[in-house]
């Protein structure tokens, strides 16, 4: 398991080639991850509630969905979207399609796995900060 200091470290430093104007935290896994990175950038943050899977990792509907409503201004923005972890991608995709048809620029970014940015890339890995 890496240590929370160890991410924090490594989001802290992390850097990215495009300026973004707004960041989008894919709730509930990318809140912890876009704030430590918002502590970096200071821009505005703002939350995608997408779900499709329980607390135990198990399918709940047949792909992800949207639960409430996009209640933030996105039309013309460079936008960071955070997830923690990707594994099939399935929400992180439909998070990035549901925003592209308006957003300027829409680039990904997760703790683990494929993403236009990520931290690690591993196949065992344990967040230091779920319970």
């Amino acid at each position: 398991m890496k240590s929370f200091e160890e991410v924090k470290e490594k989001l802290a430093s992390f850097s990215f080639e495009e300026d973004f104007d707004l960041l989008v935290a894919i709730a509930n896994g990318g809140i912890i991850p876009a704030a430590i990175l918002n502590q970096r950038l200071n821009i505005e943050m703002r939350l995608l509630r997408i779900n499709w899977r329980d607390a135990k990792q198990k399918p709940i509907y047949e792909a992800p969905k949207l639960i409430i409503p996009i209640d933030f201004e996105y039309k013309g923005r460079r936008i960071l979207l955070v997830e923690d972890r990707v594994k099939t991608g399935a929400s992180l995709w439909f998070a990035k399609e549901l925003l592209e048809k308006d957003a300027a620029l829409v680039k990904t970014f997760a703790v683990n796995g494929p993403a236009d940015y990520s931290l690690y890339n591993e196949n065992c890995f344990k967040f230091p900060w779920l319970i």
